[in-house]
């Protein structure tokens, strides 16, 4: 089993993340920030990683410190759990719709981290988060674990879809990209050897 556990603790927030990259969708999430705890639910749920969050952050401020510090954690336990990545596929991508949107997903487990969001909203918040934040989450999410990751939505009107959406095409591209390939189990998916 590819697992790991982060303890991330700083004097705006204390993050305790467990993942297993090869559980069955089981989540056990609490941020203190419900939409958020929702969009972390889902992203277990349709990656089939088992993940486990407990976080406390500065929620008298606002919510940055807080979806910041937990994806950098995820991230870290992500890394961490797929160690030298030998046997991956290491691409994923997914067309996540739902309902009017359409989410475009496209990552590279490469050890480069790098993010493109091309994501808009009409709204500034979703219940008590703000909607720049998301992009913020899979930023740090994307740094911390050594991932490429593109995002776009093609279409959409509703703020909840557009964000699920973008969640739910994330989980199944990291399914994707962090399964097993069978023909080449015992190799780093690499010309350079190493990823």
């Amino acid at each position: 089993m590819r697992t790991a556990t982060i303890a991330r603790h700083t004097s705006e927030t204390s993050v305790d993340v467990t993942v297993n990259l090869d559980g069955t969708g089981t989540y056990d999430v609490s941020t203190g920030v419900g939409f958020f705890d929702h969009m972390l639910e889902q992203l277990s749920r349709h990656s089939l990683i088992d993940l486990t969050v407990r976080t406390k952050g500065d929620l008298h401020i606002d919510a940055h410190h807080t979806v910041e510090d937990t994806g950098i954690a995820i991230g870290e336990a992500f890394a961490k759990a797929l160690g030298d990545k030998r046997g991956i596929a290491r691409y994923g991508e997914a067309l996540s719709p739902m309902d009017e949107t359409l989410t475009r997903v496209a990552l590279d487990i490469s050890g480069r981290p790098w993010t493109v969001w091309k994501v808009a909203f009409s709204q500034q918040s979703l219940g008590t988060m703000d909607t720049e934040m998301f992009e913020h989450f899979c930023h740090s999410f994307a740094q911390a674990a050594g991932i490429t990751l593109h995002i776009e939505t093609l279409y959409g009107t509703n703020n909840h879809h557009i964000v699920e959406s973008v969640f739910k095409g994330l989980a199944r591209a990291l399914r994707m990209a962090t399964e097993i390939d069978p023909r080449k189990a015992d190799a780093i998916p690499s010309t350079k050897g190493v990823l």
